[in-house]
């Protein structure tokens, strides 16, 4: 990132997000026709606009009127809170103002996963679910939705990249235990799942 305009408020520090690109781009059918899973990154970061259009992809706000997103989550709780692992500190997506705030200011790229191209990997999406978010006690249940969305998310990043020149792979290999505790999450969040993003190497 090249940190676009940085504000504080309160001590917190946040990063305006440039407007994303949601028109045009290649078809749909042949992002699907491209899309695949790679493991082998370039170093080279993503510039804040490709960037930014990539979380819109994922799970940007596309019905400003309803708060309504791209992806779909049961029930419309939207639990799925979008962490950034890049080079210079672990962000969180704040959709709504359209904006990434800083949780830390380590490199945690190597924490998202228990393969070693993670920590090579110039951005690594981790999935967070806020349980507190769902109206369902039974936890098989609550597990089941949360997988569900984060799946849809995950799509969107795929066929985002394969429009956009870009490697992913979406990686369940990770001690979410100790990512937790490297995140500062709080008691009812919970990873469910880790996204390599980058250019091929």
């Amino acid at each position: 990132m090249t940190h676009p305009i940085a504000s504080s408020e309160s001590g917190v520090e946040y990063l305006k997000l440039p407007v994303p690109q949601s028109e045009g781009g290649m078809s749909l059918l042949t992002a699907l026709r491209q899309r695949c899973s790679t493991r082998r990154f370039a170093p080279r970061s993503l510039d804040d606009s490709l960037l930014s259009s990539l979380l819109w992809a994922a799970f940007g706000i596309n019905r400003p009127e309803a708060g309504l997103r791209t992806a779909p989550s049961a029930r419309n709780w939207q639990e799925i809170d979008l962490y950034l692992a890049l080079r210079d500190g672990l962000y969180v997506l704040e959709a709504a103002d359209w904006r990434l705030r800083l949780v830390s200011g380590e490199d945690l790229r190597a924490a998202t996963g228990l393969q070693d191209y993670v920590a090579e990997a110039p951005l690594n999406l981790v999935y967070v679910s806020r349980l507190s978010m769902l109206d369902e006690t039974d936890k098989s249940v609550r597990q089941f939705y949360t997988a569900l969305d984060t799946g849809y998310i995950s799509q969107n990043v795929y066929l985002f990249c394969a429009a956009s020149g870009l490697a992913t792979v979406a990686r369940g290999l990770l001690d979410r235990r100790t990512l937790a505790a490297a995140m500062r999450l709080a008691p009812d969040q919970r990873v469910i799942l880790a996204q390599s993003v980058g250019y091929p190497a």
